[in-house]
């Protein structure tokens, strides 16, 4: 039986960065895992057979990783900044945010909106999201504040329209026009289903969205997201932490053993502490705490649709140039109204008419994940679509499926001035570079319960109960995942966090 200093369970990017600070420090560390490759979501794969291009399969933007933990563990990482957020054709024309230009994109708005109340509420509400990232970005790598706390930091106008009432409430008073309210509002509904009129779950989603690193902004990742877990990696065993891949968790004890099963059977190793980078129903599952009672699942709610393309599809609005379209997020009927008809739709148990959507083309940012022969003959695009939640796809998955990718290739279709499809590469063996994930998918490629990309619903930054937001009722076992408060997309906040709790 091995006996190390900290047993971390996954080797998802927030159990490496747990495991680089840890060993970094002196610590013997041990990283257990599933799969046959470190990363988790985190990593990049050839997706299509004879087609050289390293997608980003399952998570695709970083925003929330920060400089901090960068810098701390001396990563080998390069993150792209996109000169342009966001692109939302409407009619014949679109709603350009131009990052470099604020008169282009101020003439945008008055073009899409018929004046320039709009761009100003715009203005007045991202200079108001942004002061609250600055303000919470550093304490989410500090031990938790307390509501009261957070509520004298970031201000009484900032607390009510962010944190007190529902998202879309604020949203509807400080905006006119529906295509820019639901620009706002996708960012409240990434991976999470959740009426933003009425749900404060939609809130959490927002603030995460629109706090990382202290600017709120998407970054891509040079080299794909396998660059991340790939640097993460590299530093762990730099600093001499152990990394097993095939070896999945079937047991953890409060006691700190945790028994894992390989190829040629079950082992068992004792850590001083168990840092678990598993979704938290997994925990639950792996130290059997729910025998005999119905075990709660989480749910998540989007679909991923991977493309590689011959050329970027022409636009509505000639104007536009695609290149810069869809280098930033491409929004796809996704105006407030469009929003609430597909969460009803979808509420009601059918897959939405008109899904709401969004893509985004990293090749042009990026053109190293494509192959050499590939590179000005391809691009990458990569699709997130809204209000797809797990209970659609329970039934019969791969019908659902194939249903849900046909709804959202017309959405998109609706919106350009010609079929995606004519624009789709070829593999070599014919088909088209085209794939779907949907929750189910994630559940049984990467034993997420329910899909769910956060591994459960996203908490608020703070909690009365002080901690790091890594405690478990177990004294020698702590998250380090996304399930963790303050954890979900690509951060490696709750990984640092744990390490922290262990090591001050």
């Amino acid at each position: 039986m091995g006996i190390y200093d900290i047993v971390v369970a996954g080797g998802g990017h927030n159990g490496l960065v747990a495991a680089a600070y840890l060993a970094r420090a002196g610590r013997r560390v041990l990283v257990l895992e599933r799969l046959d490759h470190t990363g988790g979501l985190a990593i990049s794969a050839r997706a299509f057979p004879g087609v050289d291009v390293r997608l980003s399969r399952y998570s695709y933007l970083v925003s929330l990783l920060p400089t901090k933990i960068v810098r701390d563990l001396g990563l080998d990482l390069e993150l792209r900044r996109r000169r342009y957020a966001s692109y939302t054709p409407t009619g014949g024309t679109g709603l350009l945010v131009d990052n470099g230009d604020a008169d282009r994109t101020a003439a945008s708005f008055r073009e899409v909106t018929g004046g320039d109340a709009d761009h100003k509420a715009w203005q007045e509400f991202y200079a108001m999201a942004g002061e609250v990232a600055r303000t919470l970005a550093p304490t989410l790598l500090e031990p938790l504040r307390t509501a009261g706390e957070i509520e004298r930091l970031v201000g009484a106008e900032a607390w009510r329209d962010l944190f007190a009432r529902p998202i879309g409430q604020t949203v509807d008073e400080r905006f006119g026009d529906d295509t820019v309210r639901g620009v706002v509002l996708t960012d409240a509904l990434i991976g999470t289903f959740a009426d933003p009129a009425a749900d404060l779950l939609a809130n959490r989603c927002f603030l995460y969205h629109v706090i990382g690193d202290g600017t709120g902004e998407w970054n891509v990742p040079v080299g794909g997201m396998g660059a991340v877990s790939g640097a993460l990696e590299a530093t762990a065993r730099r600093a001499g932490a152990e990394i097993r891949t095939g070896a999945e968790i079937v047991g953890i004890s409060p006691s700190g053993e945790v028994t894992f099963r390989t190829e040629d059977g079950e082992h068992t190793v004792t850590g001083g502490h168990v840092l678990v980078n598993l979704p938290p129903a997994v925990l639950d599952r792996v130290l059997d705490r729910v025998r005999g009672r119905p075990e709660s699942t989480p749910e998540g709610a989007q679909l991923k649709v991977n493309m590689v393309l011959t050329r970027l599809p022409r636009l509505k609005d000639a104007a536009v140039d695609p290149r810069a379209a869809f280098s930033g997020t491409f929004h796809i009927n996704e105006s407030r109204d469009q929003l609430a008809r597909a969460y009803a739709q979808a509420a009601a148990g059918r897959i939405p008419e008109l899904p709401p959507a969004e893509v985004y083309c990293h090749s042009l940012t990026d053109p190293s994940i494509l192959g050499p022969e590939l590179r000005g003959r391809a691009e990458t695009m990569t699709l997130f679509g809204l209000h797809m939640p797990a209970r659609l796809f329970r039934e019969n998955p791969e019908k659902a499926r194939a249903e849900a990718l046909r709804a959202t290739l017309d959405s998109i279709n609706r919106v350009l001035a010609e079929p995606i499809e004519d624009c789709l590469l070829r593999a070599p063996g014919g088909g088209l570079c085209v794939e779907a994930k949907t929750p189910v998918d994630l559940e049984e490629e990467a034993g997420l319960p329910g899909g769910h990309i956060f591994h459960r619903d996203l908490s608020w930054p703070y909690a009365d109960e002080g901690g790091w937001g890594v405690e478990t009722e177990h004294e020698r076992i702590l998250l380090c995942g996304a399930g963790a408060r303050r954890g979900g997309g690509v951060s490696g906040i709750p990984g640092h966090n744990a390490a922290m709790a262990l090591l001050t």
